[in-house]
């Protein structure tokens, strides 16, 4: 196994990200795929307006990756694995073979509405960096009330930990592990609840609506959201899909299993570029490339390749 795809998760969203895009065929087909199927101008998706909707962020989000993998795919940049943080396991599914992207641009649009409406405001994520997993779950579980949720959401690295909740109790988590020690403690750019047991309702609606559609074997390994583990049946693939917006995502443990399986060159798609710093400091004997780096940014994808050969 050499290069392992990374498909960036919310949060990573910004203004204008669909047309930054590298100028390639493979990216002009797919905005011009998803705009049919959307029956609607990508433009919506991402002015800044737009990028207040969870919905429009998640569908943009794997606009882009998807894009951005067939591109580099076209220029023979071909993976070994795939992985995709969150709402980036959708692109991840799409690259790897096993859900259509047709299929894919309505599920995450409906993904995003479900929780959206689940949770329409009081509700988001932190990060907290500088304490370890039982020393935020011990923090998260003196703060959680039933009126004022808050659970793991992400373990993005030993000592870089997510929560999700209820403001209220989301402030007093940070509160507490600034208290404790923490590097940073601070809320993020993301208006729900995502993966923790508020979002059982999200889970099973999306586990109907994956029922309904035809899943093929994936080509390439798939790393689970829920287990950090290599994935490499539809069915799995399908229950992981559904189930993992109520469950933490184990993203540390999804790059430590790409690194065991043998992946050298790990590559993030647009418009990701966070992935790509957890995993030049948490492996720093192998190479990761965000094609948002300045230098790739406005480059086409001919050029990254270029740089990922000048690498090895």
């Amino acid at each position: 196994m050499t290069i392992a795809f990374l498909f960036p998760g919310q949060g990573a969203q910004r203004e204008g990200l669909l047309h930054q895009l590298p100028q390639h065929a493979e990216v002009t087909r797919t905005i011009q795929e998803a705009s049919a199927v959307l029956g609607l101008d990508l433009d919506s998706l991402d002015n800044a307006e737009a990028l207040g909707s969870t919905a429009a962020v998640q569908t943009a989000l794997l606009i882009a990756g998807v894009a951005t993998a067939r591109a580099l795919m076209a220029e023979q940049v071909q993976p070994a694995a795939v992985a995709g943080m969150s709402i980036g396991a959708f692109g991840a599914a799409v690259a790897c073979g096993t859900l259509s992207f047709a299929d894919a641009l309505p599920l995450v649009r409906l993904r995003g509405e479900l929780m959206q409406t689940a949770f329409p405001s009081g509700y988001g994520l932190a990060a907290i960096e500088g304490l370890n997993e039982v020393q935020v779950e011990g923090i998260v579980e003196r703060a959680r009330t039933a009126e004022l949720p808050v659970y793991i959401s992400n373990i993005n690295a030993p000592r870089q930990i997510v929560v999700a909740g209820s403001d209220p109790a989301l402030d007093a988590v940070t509160a507490q592990a600034r208290q404790r020690g923490a590097q940073r403690a601070e809320h993020l750019r993301v208006s729900v609840p995502s993966h923790c047991p508020l979002l059982q309702p999200v889970a099973d609606r999306l586990e109907q609506h994956l029922a309904r559609l035809t899943l093929r074997p994936p080509s390439m390994p798939f790393m689970s959201n829920r287990g950090g583990r290599a994935l490499r049946d539809a069915e799995a693939i399908r229950r992981d899909l559904a189930s993992s917006v109520a469950h933490p995502v184990r993203w540390y443990g999804t790059l430590e299993v790409l690194r065991e399986l043998g992946a050298k060159v790990f590559i993030e798609m647009a418009p990701g570029h966070v992935s790509t710093s957890l995993v030049a400091e948490l492996f720093p004997e192998v190479k990761a490339v965000s094609i948002t780096d300045k230098g790739l940014r406005y480059a086409t994808v001919l050029a990254a390749r270029e740089r990922l050969r000048n690498s090895e």
